[in-house]
């Protein structure tokens, strides 16, 4: 059957985008070539019954058929590009989903990258496998065009349909394409000049946030060392209506994009010649913090007349942000490795993760948070979610560190 839309790849961003397409009335077909994969599973957790009868309902289908794709008004690549050995982005799986859409790319598609990408991958790599493998030209026999990701997992102020777009096109008609597909699914598109400005906007999103939280990261080193209370150094600050908008610190920094950008952009960086030096800095900042995390576990239990060594350790919430079940890059991880290292016994709570593994072992799971966190020497708050009662927990916990400053002022040590 045709489809309008064929989203290829149905992880982080290729499943938000076919809920929106279907939303919108758009005919969806998700292509993962892998039939034993399960991909209708968001950042958000798994799709429920109703979630997944309203998909279906509204004409979305998954298929291990590439034949599918030559039945298609427009492609969008959602493929994951994890980080390669060498820190350059692995764009193996970008390869894959390309000759597997020019072996079958009609003429007038509109081809989007969507995956995370450098500056110039879809000119530069995109484009020749998609040529190569269709005997078309982009730009005179069909549109290509990028347009960097944006969904934020769990936001609720800033859904799929009213987050902007920005699009970048091979020419001026591939744009135009990309915009009257998007222009469905969103109320704001932004035209980038082309698709490397619409490449590099993405990583000046990322980077921005990524850099702002690497400060915030460093004052709170500083502040804890000097005895200053940044949390309340930052409810001053935002008071100021120009010139400053608040960040504030955590255990690590997580996600798909965050941990990841940095890193590529600084190789490619160093591949021209010169370092990016703020952004290498802020992931070294960044990449500091779930040790730093540890050590002052440590340090509070000393205080507390206690050691590391065989103490019961608490982590409540061990997601990459709150209210979601995604774990990747999440900071917890790393604690939890390292206070096992120290000797402790770790325990953790999440409403999202009913199982959890550290070092190749899987970690006790709390069935209640407030009776562990009574029980155990030390509770560590990772991730706030809602579902948590903070102040029942600060209560009930004997020792507890904050390090999202999520707790009344005064009920836990922050970080």
């Amino acid at each position: 059957m045709p489809a309008d839309l064929a989203v290829i790849g149905l992880g982080h961003l290729g499943l938000p985008l076919a809920q929106a397409a279907t939303a919108a009335g758009f005919s969806t077909v998700g292509y993962a070539p892998d039939p034993h994969a399960t991909p209708l599973t968001a950042p958000d957790g798994p799709l429920t019954a109703t979630e997944l009868r309203r998909l279906t309902a509204a004409g979305f289908r998954t298929t291990d058929d590439p034949a599918a794709l030559g039945r298609v008004r427009t492609a969008v690549i959602c493929v994951p590009t994890p980080l390669g050995a060498d820190r350059a982005l692995d764009l193996t799986a970008v390869a894959d989903a390309a000759r597997a859409l020019a072996a079958r790319l009609r003429p007038h598609t509109t081809v989007i990258l969507e995956s995370t990408a450098y500056p110039g991958t879809t000119e530069d790599f995109l484009r020749p496998l998609l040529e190569e493998g269709s005997g078309l030209t982009a730009g005179r026999d069909f549109h290509l065009a990028c347009s960097p990701p944006r969904h934020d997992p769990g936001n609720r102020t800033h859904p799929y349909a009213h987050t902007p777009k920005v699009i970048g096109g091979l020419t001026a008609a591939c744009t135009e394409a990309a915009a009257a597909f998007y222009g469905r699914l969103t109320d704001k598109v932004v035209r980038a000049r082309g698709t490397r400005e619409a490449e590099t906007s993405g990583l000046l999103e990322t980077n921005y946030r990524h850099l702002n939280i690497a400060l915030m990261n460093e004052m709170a080193v500083f502040c804890h060392d000097i005895g200053v209370d940044l949390w309340d150094v930052i409810r001053c600050a935002e008071t100021k209506p120009f010139g400053f908008q608040a960040f504030r610190p955590g255990p690590g920094v997580g996600g798909h994009a965050a941990p990841v950008d940095p890193n590529y952009l600084a190789y490619q960086g160093r591949s021209l010649g010169y370092p990016l030096r703020m952004v290498e800095l802020a992931q070294e900042v960044n990449d500091r913090m779930p040790g730093y995390v540890a050590r002052r576990c440590a340090t509070l239990l000393n205080e507390h007349g206690k050691s590391a060594r065989g103490a019961r350790v608490l982590l409540v919430g061990v997601t990459y942000k709150p209210d979601i079940g995604d774990q990747e890059g999440a900071p917890a991880r790393e604690i939890a490795a390292r206070l096992t290292e120290l000797g402790a016994h770790v325990a953790y709570h999440d409403p999202y993760v009913p199982r959890w593994t550290v070092l190749d072992r899987p970690v006790p799971r709390a069935d209640s948070v407030y009776e562990s966190a009574a029980g155990a020497d030390l509770t560590v708050l990772l991730q706030p979610h809602r579902t948590y009662d903070l102040q029942g927990l600060s209560v009930k916990a004997q020792l507890l560190l904050d390090t999202r400053g999520a707790t009344p002022a005064g009920a836990a040590h922050r970080l």
